[in-house]
């Protein structure tokens, strides 16, 4: 999983994406077994075909097809018993220019390249197992697109850490991009049950889903609610028509982005600072934001109205939400939690946080 952490560049490691789905470590070595088999045949035909000009120091008999194979096995391995040898000038010059980087590309084709697919796909396995272990209470953003990384910059903005977020995108674009925004991605089909129990869904605090397609938000949306049936699950569908459908199965909070646009639409015809504004507070890292925090003890027992450098336009007891204009939100208590307008903050992200290095070192 991608981490910010100190022992890199500017602080940034490189990034890794966990845990993508790759072909199974013994295909890969039986791939590579048959490439250095086809070298050993290549080479056995070699001496084979030209017989004559090799001697067999023990039997004397000439070389036949059994000679030559033994021979070639024992030259690519570097084992070399030097019963069988090369007699003329020629073979001797094949020998030098072309047996012997047959011999090179076999040894590292068969011993380096199986080494290395031993080596990664046990790391590989390790990192899965750990980042399985430690993840939980988590948020899964389902789509990396516009919607989901807006979606995962305000929730980075709203102090969620990088570590507690998963991203799963058919898309290896996105998952690259997800990578480079410091977040742990899945690639794959969102709809397909393996894929949210490999992402860890069974154990999330909450599953965000921004796919292109209703009809796929909401299988994506049955199958979250069957894997995990207390999580909060919020889905951004394009036709209102689907709101009901999306709630029915399982959605805790349904957006609707063709709806949401248009009446942002509206309002600015009416009245395009009205409409400024409303835009202002949905877009990040400038201007006004909503954010969502924890009363602070020196809050407790005054009006919302005097919390300095922010607007109160709503507070959270015991699960309810309470309106600024409602008659039991005068006061804060201890435990309420506020809903704030104030100034944005700036973005956090591991690519602002690796281009701050870079300027720095200009």
């Amino acid at each position: 999983m991608a981490k910010l952490q100190p022992g890199g560049r500017g602080g940034v490691l490189s990034l890794v994406s966990l845990p993508r789905i790759s072909s199974s470590p013994f295909k890969e070595l039986g791939r590579r077994g048959l490439l250095a088999l086809a070298l050993l045949l290549l080479s056995t035909l070699i001496v084979w075909l030209d017989g004559e000009s090799y001697i067999d120091n023990t039997a004397g008999d000439g070389i036949s097809f059994i000679d030559a194979l033994y021979y070639s096995t024992v030259t690519l391995t570097t084992t070399g018993y030097g019963d069988i040898t090369p007699l003329a000038p020629h073979a001797r010059l094949i020998g030098a220019l072309i047996i012997t980087p047959v011999r090179v590309a076999f040894l590292v084709l068969l011993v380096g390249t199986t080494i290395e697919v031993l080596t990664k796909e046990g790391s590989r396995s390790i990192r899965d197992s750990l980042w399985r272990k430690r993840m939980r209470n988590h948020i899964v953003v389902i789509g990396y697109g516009t919607k989901g990384r807006s979606a995962v910059n305000t929730l980075r903005r709203q102090g969620e850490a990088a570590d507690k977020i998963v991203v799963i995108d058919s898309s290896a674009a996105a998952v690259n991009e997800a990578n480079l925004d410091g977040l742990a991605a899945f690639q794959g089909d969102a709809t397909r049950r393996r894929l949210l129990i490999r992402a860890e869904v069974a154990k999330a605090r909450q599953v965000i889903i921004s796919l292109d397609r209703d009809d796929a938000a909401i299988l994506t949306t049955l199958n979250v609610r069957q894997i995990n049936p207390t999580a909060g699950v919020i889905v951004a569908v394009r036709q209102q028509d689907n709101v009901a459908l999306v709630r029915q199965s399982g959605a805790s909070s349904v957006v609707t982005s063709s709806e949401t646009v248009g009446r942002l639409l509206g309002l600015s015809a009416i009245g395009p600072d009205m409409g400024a504004i409303m835009q202002d507070m949905l877009t990040g890292g400038e201007g006004l934001e909503v954010h969502q925090r924890l009363a602070e003890a020196d809050e407790v027992g005054k009006p919302p109205s005097s919390v300095l450098g922010e607007r109160v336009i709503g507070l959270i007891r015991n699960g309810t939400l309470r309106r600024f204009y409602d008659q039991t939100a005068t006061r804060i208590e201890t435990g309420d939690e506020l809903i704030v307008v104030r100034r944005a903050q700036p973005p956090i992200g591991a690519r602002d946080v690796l281009r701050s290095a870079e300027d720095d070192d200009d």
